[in-house]
């Protein structure tokens, strides 16, 4: 165990310490340049429409998909996780103040992939045997090859998939939750194991309308709460916030005029961990989301292109970026705490004991609402590899993994998830870029009408 331990270490600090790192800044890159700049050109349009689609309470999702904001809802469930609140701090600890600029250019190129997942997503959307709405890279993987290695490409993404999100990716996050709530009131760890197994278990049989139904209402509550919570202690710090965002923009460049020599943080640290944890929150470029945004019922993929952007920004520019200045402006960096302890001390700051609560109860959300995401993303892949009867023992063995996870904290089962999240993203990027001229395509034929006519017209953007 300890040799394959060693070896999953090697695997990750390779994938996630290099390749990774400049495969998917790199693609950002090329689609912010092809497409435009459109995370810019699009931003205001994006929010715009996801605002003006934001309810507790839509449509009810049927066999031909779900609205574009459940869609978005959906998305963002499975990129907030616990990686928005303990993976800035992580950043910060690791890289410094500097970090967090390097999140927001990782995430701002990120944007512009996940238009294109997104897009793609739309465009290689089918109907399965059921004639249920169904896509994904999985599908788009094999357009991008129509012969055998595009089967075994897509094929290995599923499983990759499955294993990263649905099992150990799952455990991983029922962990956190079950070490939030000990941790703070005392639970016993089987107890809240049980306990989330179980109501997951409620809404995984309930299928895709369920799913639907519940992060439809929690994404937007939870998201509320935290911002909340966020801008009272920035409100409390707000003297020391102009010193805070001049250290980021400094330490992203010269960490030794911030932080001093003695940190031994340099350029290379606070931009290696600023990307690795922003990427990793918001998810852009590993292929997750776009299970989502295929089943929104849009006019046009580059409607929900746009949507998908605001996901990225959402998790980035407003979560993770209030968590990182809750952090700095409070001073508690320098407690020699890490992870979620960390952002729970800042919150402790002004909240006193409350903070702790407050930290705990915004795991349990962002988490379980991941755990539904990444139910719903393995589930649509196990149709892919197995059919249709592989669901229900797929839900069971989900549903055993979460109680297990939440009790038991092998340090191999969180390296695998990070491996096999990492192996994810490269049979999907090699399919973006493949696919990349038929994105620029679209977006250009839509951009030209949009010229011509001073309005968005969808007879222009179809193919």
């Amino acid at each position: 165990m300890d040799a394959i331990l060693r070896l999953v270490e090697i695997l990750n600090q390779y994938l996630w310490n290099s390749l990774l790192l400049v495969a998917l800044v790199g693609t950002g890159v090329y689609f912010t340049i092809r497409l435009g700049f459109v995370q810019v050109r699009k931003l205001g349009q994006g929010l715009k429409f996801t605002l003006g689609g934001l309810t507790l309470r839509g449509e009810k999702a049927d066999h031909q998909g779900m609205s574009s904001f459940q869609a978005l809802a959906t998305a963002v469930a499975g990129q907030v996780g616990t990686g928005t609140i303990a993976g800035a701090a992580t950043a910060i600890v690791s890289g410094g103040p500097g970090a967090v600029f390097w999140m927001w250019a990782s995430a701002f190129f990120g944007m512009a992939t996940n238009y294109a997942e997104a897009v793609l997503a739309q465009k290689y959307r089918t109907t399965d045997e059921n004639g249920k709405a169904v896509g994904g890279p999985a599908y788009y993987i094999r357009a991008a090859f129509p012969n055998r290695f595009g089967k075994v490409l897509a094929g290995f993404f599923s499983a990759a998939l499955i294993l990263a999100l649905g099992f150990m990716g799952n455990m991983v996050q029922s962990n956190s939750i079950s070490d939030a709530m000990y941790n703070v009131f005392g639970v016993p760890k089987i107890v809240v194991g049980v306990a989330v197994a179980l109501v997951a278990g409620f809404i995984f049989l309930g299928g895709v309308q369920r799913i639907v139904s519940v992060t439809e209402k929690l994404v937007p509550v939870m998201a509320l709460l935290y911002i909340g919570g966020s801008l009272i202690v920035l409100a409390c710090n707000w003297r020391s916030l102009p010193g805070v965002i001049a250290s980021i923009f400094v330490a992203a460049f010269d960490p030794a005029a911030v932080l001093g020599g003695a940190a031994g943080i340099t350029v290379q640290k606070a931009m290696r961990f600023g990307v690795a944890r922003g990427l990793f929150a918001n998810e852009a470029g590993m292929g997750s989301t776009p299970h989502a945004h295929a089943l929104a019922k849009v006019e046009k993929p580059q409607d929900q292109g746009i949507t998908a952007m605001i996901g990225v920004f959402l998790t980035t520019f407003v979560i993770l970026t209030l968590t990182a200045l809750v952090i700095l402006s409070t001073g508690a960096a320098a407690s020699g705490l890490t992870g979620a302890a960390l952002s729970q001390y800042a919150f402790a700051t002004v909240f006193g004991k409350a903070g702790n609560v407050f930290i705990a109860l915004c795991m349990l959300f962002f988490a379980f609402s991941t755990i539904v995401g990444w139910y719903l993303f393995g589930q649509m892949n196990v149709k892919v590899l197995l059919g249709e009867r592989a669901v229900k023992p797929y839900a069971l063995l989900v549903v055993m993994f979460i109680a297990v996870g939440a009790c038991l904290k092998v340090q191999l089962v969180w390296d695998a998830a990070d491996l096999f999240n990492g192996l994810m993203v490269l049979p999907n990027l090699l399919a973006l870029l493949a696919l990349s001229k038929l994105v620029v395509n679209l977006e250009r034929a839509c951009r030209a009408d949009e010229e011509t006519t001073g309005k968005p017209a969808a007879s222009a953007c179809e193919e």
